[in-house]
């Protein structure tokens, strides 16, 4: 994967979803990629960050990438980490689930753990410090039920917020990105013969709890594809990779 990046099916796909998005996302950033929430759902969530719309709020409200990046910041400053993983939880699960699913529930859990501040505030540390890989490390497998789906959204906006002082920034991993990840392994294990049934593909890009290696592995890919993708199919060139990110998270490809 590393030496064959995107598929020319990726690339055609990838092509197409800017040609759509193109106006959106002109400055070459996901900065603009809103998504719809329902703040009464997270009533029992607190610490509440005042930059997001109250619970007492009727109806919907909408956040975008910009916008949670300047929350998180804001909160960084003041080392109120519990603040920042809210808004990153509520901007990545949106409208998604139910109050007794994966959504209000499940943070209200995360936010319950003994050791939560600390493994939050050692992986800021960890990034500014070393990288990327190494703050996804401080919180693999660290916090019952805040797995990578949830905890690459927290380092992304941290890292876009502070940049890492070593290495590429941190990029959001989810299960549907894994997917994408696992459709271009399949790809080149079959077209090489190394992988013929895709079994190796499957194991590697599962469908969660990646390993910190496995993550620097697709930092590594995604930024080296967003090169590959410059000028591209009408890519925008010197687009940061996190663009690339949101697009393959919103297109598919047979």
């Amino acid at each position: 994967m590393t030496a064959r990046l995107l598929s020319d099916a990726a690339l055609k796909a990838l092509g197409r979803w800017w040609n759509e998005n193109a106006v959106r996302y002109a400055d070459g950033t996901p900065g603009a990629h809103t998504v719809r929430y329902t703040p009464s759902r997270w009533a029992q969530i607190a610490p509440w960050p005042s930059a997001l719309v109250l619970p007492s709020h009727p109806g919907d409200a909408g956040i975008s990438r910009a916008e949670v990046t300047c929350i998180v910041a804001d909160t960084l400053r003041r080392e109120a980490f519990r603040e920042a993983l809210v808004a990153t939880y509520v901007w990545g699960k949106g409208k998604r689930g139910t109050p007794r699913g994966s959504g209000p529930a499940t943070l209200h859990r995360i936010l319950a753990a003994e050791d939560l501040d600390a493994a939050l505030s050692s992986a800021v540390t960890a990034l500014c410090a070393y990288g990327a890989r190494a703050a996804y490390a401080a919180l693999h497998q660290q916090i019952p039920e805040f797995g990578p789906s949830f905890f690459t959204k927290f380092l992304y906006f941290v890292g876009k917020a502070l940049r890492p002082a070593h290495g590429p920034e941190p990029l959001i991993l989810d299960r549907l990105l894994s997917l994408r990840l696992r459709s271009l392994a399949v790809t080149v294990g079959r077209e090489t013969g190394h992988d013929p049934d895709g079994s190796v593909a499957a194991w590697i890009w599962a469908d969660w709890n990646w390993s910190p290696h496995r993550y620097q592995v697709y930092l590594s890919f995604m930024h080296a594809a967003a090169e590959q993708l410059a000028g591209t199919n009408g890519w925008p060139s010197g687009a940061a990779p996190d663009l690339l990110e949101c697009a393959l998270f919103n297109t598919a490809w047979k």
